[in-house]
């Protein structure tokens, strides 16, 4: 990657929905050599993919809970069967296999606290090797960006 794909990248993560055009102009291109950079960037799996981002509380689901799950004995089962249980509960927004005193790390969301509290008793608790699971509610949120920070080089 050069400096050119960076800055590719970085108007991309800002805005998807730009034109080829306008992402051109944006970077100091034409557009035809702008698409075939944007093509190859997609084709090395650099650019993974496209999505819209969606207001979490208008959808109803204003609270964000951070989950520190400890199993019992991390074997290579234990772990594959945790992971693929998490993989199945759509309010687990983004799971961390961690280092330290806890074995994963959780955001989930939720659209109040008896939801939540069903999650926990109903799903997270239920998988096999849970040892123990700790929530954190946040308050609010003060920094929230896609935008990775791609330094021209």
């Amino acid at each position: 990657m050069d400096a050119i794909d960076r800055k590719i990248i970085r108007s991309l993560q800002q805005d998807a929905r730009l034109t080829n055009q306008d992402l051109a102009a944006r970077i100091g291109l034409s557009p035809s050599p702008c698409l075939r950079r944007v093509r190859k960037l997609e084709k090395d799996g650099i650019i993974a993919g496209y999505t819209a981002l969606v207001d979490q509380e208008k959808c109803g689901l204003p609270i964000n809970v951070f989950v520190n799950i400890r199993l019992e004995k991390p074997s290579t089962s234990t772990i594959r069967a945790f992971e693929q249980a998490v993989e199945n509960i759509d309010a687990v927004v983004e799971c961390y296999l961690m280092t330290g005193n806890r074995d994963y790390l959780l955001r989930v969301v939720s659209s109040d606290l008896k939801s939540y509290e069903h999650l926990v008793r109903d799903r997270l608790t239920t998988i096999p090797g849970v040892l123990s699971l700790e929530s954190s509610f946040a308050f609010g949120q003060v920094k929230r960006t896609n935008v990775l920070p791609l330094m021209p080089r």
